[in-house]
């Protein structure tokens, strides 16, 4: 199982660092049209291209859905935590979360295939394109979800769920907050006491 998890997460990290640079390119792309849009609409001597209002909308769309997928993977998405941390209830409500968006995942996958499929019968207004491009988006997506999300289960059944949360989650500033039994926060340190380290990640529990 561990060389499993290896291998998912070598090839996760060769898919995430290629959707960092799809989703660069992505935004300069959406960046260019608008500009050219703004500035079309105000200076006669251009001409007006109406397909650069369709591709910022494509643009957009891939950059959301791209986007969420990265998401799943650090868990970057927004998140209300009801339960005190460490609890049960929190561990199982942290398991149902990463469930939830591999279960997303593959409703997307399954459904967004037939729904890529039918662009193949439409064509966008004012380019032509095929637009299989862009409905194929939540197939695609729904991919990339599966596979992250199947790399945190797997690293939180082999290791933990605290180990699999430090590895992959994006660091947090309430993270870093260390509030002792003593009572010593960050503003309330008494004196001769070690301050506490903002790099510090989760604590001591």
């Amino acid at each position: 199982m561990s060389r499993l998890l290896q291998g998912l997460a070598w090839l996760n990290r060769g898919i995430e660092r290629l959707l960092h640079g799809l989703l660069l390119a992505l935004v300069f792309g959406f960046i260019l049209f608008i500009i050219y849009q703004v500035l079309s609409r105000n200076l006669p001597f251009m001409p007006r291209l109406y397909w650069t209002e369709e591709f910022s909308r494509f643009a957009f769309q891939w950059m959301v859905m791209l986007g969420a997928a990265v998401g799943v993977l650090h868990a970057d998405h927004f998140v209300l935590e009801a339960f005190p941390r460490g609890t049960r209830a929190d561990l199982l409500t942290r398991v149902v979360r990463d469930l939830a968006c591999l279960l997303l995942g593959i409703l997307f996958v399954v459904y967004g295939k037939d729904f890529g499929l039918s662009g193949l019968r439409r064509n966008a207004t004012a380019s032509g394109l095929s637009m299989v491009y862009v409905y194929s988006v939540f197939a695609v997506s729904g991919a990339f979800i599966v596979l992250f999300s199947l790399q945190r289960l797997l690293h939180a059944a082999l290791y933990g769920m605290d180990a699999m949360e430090r590895s992959l989650n994006t660091p947090s500033d309430l993270d870093a907050i260390d509030v002792s039994e003593s009572g010593n926060t960050p503003l309330n340190v008494k004196h001769g006491d070690t301050p506490l380290d903002p790099n510090r990640h989760g604590g001591d529990r």
